[in-house]
């Protein structure tokens, strides 16, 4: 059995916010906010996959080659190596569930394809 349940402090970036609210060996969930009009970047994972959940608002997900609009009780799964950004599109806060999952889950397991904050 991994650690126990952590709760972090919110983590500011240009896009809005993310806060970890569950950690084990091999799995985190996080609490994310996409402030309006912004989006993360263009991204892939080596080491882990997602699940997102949207909780509040529209979001805009591109995943692969598909493009989705989710709200609020819908999800989509990311697999491991899959491109994928998260997107929103509206005037209104929008928030997700991000369950990661895989052998390493640090922040540095992301390759950015495209960013918008000139963080590649």
């Amino acid at each position: 059995m991994g650690p126990g349940p952590v709760v972090t402090s919110r983590v500011e970036r240009p896009w809005g916010w993310y806060q970890s609210i569950a950690l084990g060996a091999q799995h985190q969930v996080k609490h994310i906010g996409i402030a309006p009009g912004q989006q993360i970047s263009l991204q892939k994972h080596l080491r882990r996959r997602e699940h997102w959940v949207v909780v509040e608002g529209v979001v805009h997900a591109t995943i692969g080659t598909r493009e989705l609009d989710l709200q609020a009780g819908q999800h989509v799964d990311i697999a491991l190596g899959e491109v994928h950004r998260l997107a929103n599109r509206s005037g209104l806060p929008a928030e997700i569930i991000e369950v990661q999952m895989g052998d390493y889950l640090g922040e540095d397991d992301i390759v950015r394809l495209s960013d918008d904050y000139g963080r590649i």
